[in-house]
C-alpha cells in the first residue's frame, strides 16, 4: 500500500503560475511545505516567490507558462521537494471552466485534456493556460496520477430554474449559455469551514458566502449544496468586482455598439478591464478607496457606496433563496480584511436577523472568527479562504479512493 501522501496544487492562471506542495498526512490535516509564484509571465521583469511566498526574489522573465512550471519544479527539486518525490501522490490542477461535462474532481487522461480544450471558447484567458499546466505536469511525471479540479464544479448542483437564463432553448443549449458559477473551490471550502465555525455539520447549514477580492462572487449554499451564485457565463456577472462591471443591462453592449461605434473586443475590455471600481473612481484597490474617502473624495465614495449597494441586495435576494440563513461568510482579500465592506454591505438587515458586533468586526486576525453579537439570529462570519488547500482535499480523497477500487478489484 502506498504511503505517498502529498500533493502538489498548481494554478496556471492567464499570466501566472502558482503552486503548492502540501502534506495531507499527518498530526494536522494539512501542511504546506512550500509555495510560491511565478508572475508576469511572457514580460520582461518576471517575478518568482517561493518557500511559503515569503521568499522573494527576482528572476530573468518567464517566456511562458511551460517555463513557468519548469522553474517550479526546479526550485521543488533544489529544496529536495521535487516532483520525482515518492511521498507525491498526485499533482491537482485548477481548471476554471469544467462547463457541464465536469461536475466534480476528475483524473486527467488525454481524453479528459481534449474535453477541457473543447471548453476554451468558454475561458478563453483560463483554460488554455490550466491545459498548459497539465501538459507539463503529465511530461515531467507521466506516472503520477493527475486531478483537475474545475471552479465550476460546486456550482453543478444550481436547479435548472436558477442556472437557466431565460432566453430560447434551442439556442442556449447549442452555445452552451447558461449560469455556470466561478471560484467554486473557494465556496466549497469557506462554506464548510462556516458551518464548522458555528458548530453544524455542513448538511444542516445554509450558509451566504461572500467571496470579495478582486473577482467578486456570492453563493447561497443549502445544506453544503450551491443552490445559486452571482457570476454566470462567465465571471463578468453578479457582484461590482476591482475591473469588472459585474450586473449590466445587456442592451448597454448594443448601445455602445450602435452609438458610440465600439468593436466587440473593446466593449469587452471595458467591461472586464476598466469597469468595476477601477470604472468608478480610479483605483480597484478597497484600502486605497477607503483613505481617499477618510479625504472626502466624493468619486471614492460612490464607488465604496455602488459595491455596497450591489452587495447588500445580493445577501437579501440569497436570503429570499435559502429561507432560513445560518451563517454568512465573508473571504478573500477585501471580505477578510475590510470592516467597512463587512459592516455597510449588513447596515439595515437587522430585521433579517443579521447585525454587526463593531467590537468584533475591528479586530483582525487570520482565523475564522465570528464579527457578529453572540445572541445575533444570524451568525455573521470571517473566513480565511484556502483555494489550494481545498484542490489538494479532493485531489487526495479521489486518488485515494481510486486506489482502493484499484486494490480491491
Amino acid at each position: 500500500m502506498s504511503t505517498a501522501s502529498r500533493v502538489l496544487v498548481l494554478n496556471s492562471g492567464s499570466s501566472s503560475v502558482k503552486y503548492q506542495l502540501l502534506e495531507m498526512a499527518g498530526p494536522s490535516p494539512t501542511t504546506t511545505l512550500d509555495g510560491g509564484a511565478a508572475r508576469r509571465i511572457d514580460t520582461d521583469g518576471s517575478r518568482t516567490a517561493s518557500g511559503i511566498v515569503e521568499r522573494i526574489g527576482e528572476s530573468d522573465g518567464v517566456a511562458d507558462h511551460a517555463a513557468a512550471l519548469r522553474q517550479v519544479a526546479e526550485e521543488l527539486a533544489a529544496r529536495g521537494l521535487g516532483l520525482d518525490s515518492p511521498q507525491l501522490a498526485a499533482v491537482g490542477h485548477r481548471v476554471v471552466h469544467g462547463g457541464t461535462r465536469f461536475t466534480e474532481p476528475t483524473l486527467i487522461t488525454d481524453e479528459v485534456v481534449a474535453e477541457i480544450e473543447k471548453l476554451v471558447p468558454l475561458a478563453p484567458l483560463h483554460n488554455p493556460a490550466n491545459i498548459t499546466g497539465i501538459k507539463v505536469a503529465r511530461a515531467l511525471r507521466p506516472d503520477l496520477p493527475q486531478v483537475a479540479v474545475f471552479d465550476t464544479a460546486f456550482h453543478s448542483t444550481m436547479p435548472e430554474a436558477a442556472a437557466r437564463y431565460a432566453v430560447d432553448v434551442a439556442t442556449a443549449d447549442r452555445y452552451g449559455i447558461r449560469r455556470y458559477g466561478f471560484h467554486g473551490t473557494s465556496h466549497a471550502y469557506v462554506s464548510r469551514a462556516a458551518a464548522a465555525l458555528v458548530g453544524k455539520e455542513p448538511a444542516e447549514a445554509n450558509v451566504i458566502v461572500l467571496h470579495l477580492g478582486n473577482g467578486a462572487s456570492a453563493s447561497a449554499v443549502r445544506g453544503g449544496v450551491c443552490v445559486d451564485t452571482s457570476m454566470g457565463l462567465t465571471p463578468l456577472e453578479g457582484l461590482v468586482m476591482g475591473t469588472r462591471s459585474g450586473d449590466l443591462d445587456p442592451a448597454v453592449v448594443f448601445h455602445l455598439a450602435r452609438v458610440a461605434g465600439m468593436a466587440t473586443e473593446d466593449i469587452d475590455g471595458l467591461l472586464n478591464k476598466r469597469s468595476g471600481l477601477l470604472g468608478l473612481c480610479g483605483d480597484n484597490d478597497m484600502r486605497e478607496i477607503g483613505r481617499r474617502m477618510a479625504e472626502g473624495d466624493e468619486a471614492a465614495q460612490l464607488a465604496f457606496d455602488v459595491y455596497v449597494h450591489r452587495l447588500r441586495k445580493y445577501v437579501g435576494a440569497y436570503c429570499a433563496v435559502l429561507g432560513r440563513v445560518d451563517v454568512i461568510a465573508f473571504t478573500a482579500g477585501v471580505g477578510e480584511n475590510s470592516a467597512a465592506v463587512r459592516e455597510a454591505a449588513l447596515r439595515g438587515l437587522e430585521p433579517l436577523g443579521i447585525e454587526i458586533d463593531a467590537v468584533r468586526n475591528a479586530v483582525r486576525g487570520s482565523a475564522a472568527r465570528l464579527v457578529s453579537p453572540p445572541a445575533g439570529r444570524v451568525a455573521v462570519a470571517v473566513v480565511p479562504t484556502d483555494e489550494e488547500m481545498e484542490i489538494a482535499r479532493q485531489a487526495y480523497s479521489l486518488v485515494r479512493t481510486s486506489s482502493h477500487s484499484v486494490r480491491e478489484g
